[in-house]
């Protein structure tokens, strides 16, 4: 039942604000679509860039979606509202808790990726999308909503949250082969960022959609990345660590 209780807060906020995270997941998405999908043609392997660009943004798009939906509102929670108090003297478990943030922050993702997907239908002629892909999807959106509510127990202000977006997230969002591949990347630097979950969710997404398995290693990392983030976000509220 916390669970539940968690995801219905997250639908009513969704329900309130629902034009507004419409368009917010529509604006950067279509921006970079028309900036890169109109002035590049063509990839260093011949297949037209829209191909290699729709399948990074839609990575791109399940990333900020969760990240965006969890960061701050919990970081003005625990905060200025003081609601983990509220959490922590509850009947529902803490763990239901953290995993309703972390299923209700994916989910916003996901829709956000739906979004662009209907979308791109004039320019993805070809490309496959199937059940795998919102697997990926989904899992990327855990991974990053973990991410969130790691970062949310460690801010200090209210100004933090819009600087992790900027420290982290950006960074992630131009570099993680979702504009370009990082085979073009130096030697060291590749390896670092190759290993970063968007890197991993952008290359199996696309994988799939040019009609390719993906490897087992993405997985790996993707579900590495969220038992760590996770087992520290249990950690920090179990053990009332910066709350």
């Amino acid at each position: 039942m916390g669970i539940i209780t968690v995801l219905w807060e997250k639908w009513v906020e969704f329900r309130r604000d629902f034009y507004k995270i419409t368009v917010a997941a529509m604006i950067s998405p279509l921006m970079y679509l028309i900036i890169f999908g109109l002035g590049i043609r063509t990839t260093s392997h011949g297949e037209p860039y829209i191909h290699f660009l729709v399948p990074g943004l839609v990575a791109m798009v399940t990333m900020t979606g969760s990240f965006g939906a969890i960061a701050q509102s919990m970081s003005v929670q625990r905060l200025y509202e003081k609601a983990l108090d509220q959490v922590m003297v509850s009947p529902t478990p803490l763990w239901q808790f953290i995993l309703g943030q972390v299923i209700g922050g994916s989910l916003r993702g996901l829709y956000a990726a739906c979004v662009i997907l209907i979308l791109t239908i004039p320019v993805r002629h070809g490309l496959i999308f199937n059940g795998l892909s919102f697997f990926i999807m989904l899992l990327n959106g855990m991974v990053f909503a973990t991410l969130a509510l790691v970062l949310s127990f460690l801010a200090k202000t209210y100004s933090d949250a819009p600087r992790f977006n900027t420290y982290i997230i950006m960074p992630m969002s131009f570099l993680c082969n979702t504009f370009f591949s990082t085979e073009e990347m130096p030697d060291g630097f590749r390896q670092i960022i190759e290993i970063l979950p968007l890197s991993q969710t952008s290359g199996m997404i696309r994988s799939i959609a040019n009609g390719e398995a993906p490897g087992a290693y993405g997985f790996i990392v993707l579900i590495a990345y969220l038992i760590i983030l996770g087992s520290i976000s249990v950690y920090f509220i179990y053990k009332k660590k910066n709350l």
